[in-house]
């Protein structure tokens, strides 16, 4: 049965990337003892600054991110009924093939295990979309999106005021623009349900955190590579220089 559009918001209300808080139940998940709730204690002590809480969440959250916004940016190039919509699925591939690839770049300086599946809510997400055809597929795709980088874009910001780890302000830097490019060429569509998108964004329901923490990559399996299409050049952000290791 195809969800209306007014629908949709039962399926995504709250967001994706409310996975930001919940991603603090990922390192328990791959069996690293003595996890904290305080998202400001340090858990590690690196050449590129001290590592929090809520830094690995954020490198593990964007990682996530593109393992749903990416194949949804696929799906939106080539099922997308205008071309505005065409183009935010071009944005989206190319946003998040270059988060990607930074993050599984950072990740092993870091000492960080990054996921190979997005959560079962991003997975759900994914799927709503899929469901649908015409232009009730762009409708549904924009708004999940939307309502997601809506969320996401003040906790970037949190994260790069706050952290001590230059890889981290590097990757904060980048998903700064490259969200906000995002949510520039979704709005572009004219899609774009601003009050279901601002409630969603300030009144999320409280999830287990099972469906928003994404599971463990198996012993072994190799590192899933979001990479950009050939001959799909963009530029969807600001470029930013390789950080060296801080001087003690």
């Amino acid at each position: 049965m195809r969800l209306s559009r007014n629908r949709v918001g039962t399926v995504f209300v709250g967001g994706a990337l409310s996975l930001t808080l919940a991603a603090l139940a990922y390192p328990a998940m791959l069996g690293i003892e003595n996890t904290s709730s305080s998202q400001d204690r340090i858990i590690a002590n690196t050449p590129y600054g001290p590592l929090t809480e809520a830094d690995r969440s954020f490198v593990v959250a964007v990682r996530a991110a593109g393992l749903w916004e990416y194949p949804l940016g696929m799906m939106a190039m080539e099922r997308g009924t205008t071309p505005a919509m065409k183009e935010a699925g071009e944005h989206l591939v190319v946003g998040h093939s270059g988060l990607d690839e930074m993050c599984r770049k950072i990740a092993p300086e870091l000492g960080i295990t990054l996921p190979n599946q997005p959560s079962p809510q991003q997975q759900q997400f994914v799927a709503t979309s899929q469901a649908e055809t015409g232009k009730q597929f762009d409708t549904t795709a924009v708004n999940i999106m939307r309502t997601a980088h809506g969320r996401i874009f003040p906790v970037v910001a949190q994260i790069r005021a706050n952290t001590k780890n230059s890889l981290v302000r590097q990757l904060a830097d980048l998903t700064n623009d490259t969200v906000l490019d995002h949510i520039s060429v979704l709005e572009k569509t004219e899609m774009v349900n601003f009050d279901q998108a601002l409630f969603q964004q300030t009144s999320p329901p409280k999830l287990p955190q099972d469906q928003t923490t994404p599971p463990p990559p198996q012993p072994g399996a190799p590192i899933v590579a979001l990479t950009k299409p050939p001959g799909l050049d963009l530029q969807t952000s600001a470029p930013t220089p390789s950080p060296s290791p801080t001087v003690k």
